[in-house]
């Protein structure tokens, strides 16, 4: 289902017209709330930096909102992978940023306005490695990309995500926000097995998926 679909079935649901920009912001809203309730393989990232030479703090990329795992490429080609520390743990255990070493902890930083916005790295780095950074990121919406993955695989749960966001614009009873909600608490159950179910084993450890008949 792509976004021109998404509308006409939204407003011939409710039986009620949006303009583009209200439904613009119903979509994301519902998209957001999506993409932060099941971990699907479509939101990981991966980035590669560069760490600087005597400078503690590694920037993100702009698209950024946590943190898989962080890991070190060494001149060997070995991953050294990261722990991941609150900031007050790094200013503790490396209060002096001239300290320099192959960095074995990271935490994240950010001020009110930039929010998070960078790493900070313990020790301080003393060689120009590259880093690999795994992270969660939310995908382009469907408003501007047109098609998404999510759209073009799990349309009933974009729809219904959609809609429920549609029945609180338009004020509707009680019950039939709730219908909406129950509709898309269902349809979430999908995408659920498949980015915190299947996507978490294989049937070579795991087995086949096997569900209880009724």
């Amino acid at each position: 289902m792509d976004y021109t679909a998404l509308k006409v079935a939204v407003e011939d649901t409710v039986e009620n017209t949006f303009s583009s920009v209200d439904f613009a912001t119903l979509t994301k809203l519902a998209e957001q709330k999506i993409y932060q309730t099941v971990q699907l393989p479509i939101l990981r990232k991966t980035s590669t930096l560069t760490l600087i030479i005597n400078n503690r703090n590694l920037s993100l990329p702009s698209d950024f909102l946590a943190a898989y795992s962080l890991a070190v490429i060494l001149a060997t080609g070995a991953y050294e992978f990261l722990l991941n520390k609150d900031v007050n743990f790094m200013r503790e255990s490396y209060p002096n940023p001239a300290s320099t070493g192959t960095p074995k902890y990271y935490a994240l930083d950010g001020t009110a306005s930039t929010l998070i916005q960078q790493i900070i790295l313990g020790p301080t780095p003393n060689a120009a490695l590259n880093a690999e950074l795994n992270y969660f990121y939310q995908p382009e919406s469907i408003v501007t990309a047109g098609n998404t993955w999510l759209g073009n695989n799990f349309d009933t749960v974009l729809f219904n995500a959609v809609m429920v966001e549609a029945a609180r614009f338009m004020k509707a009873e009680q019950d039939i926000v709730q219908l909406y909600v129950s509709e898309f608490n269902d349809s979430i159950l999908l995408p659920k097995d498949l980015g915190d179910g299947k996507n978490r084993t294989d049937a070579y450890r795991s087995g086949q998926v096997r569900n209880p008949v009724k």
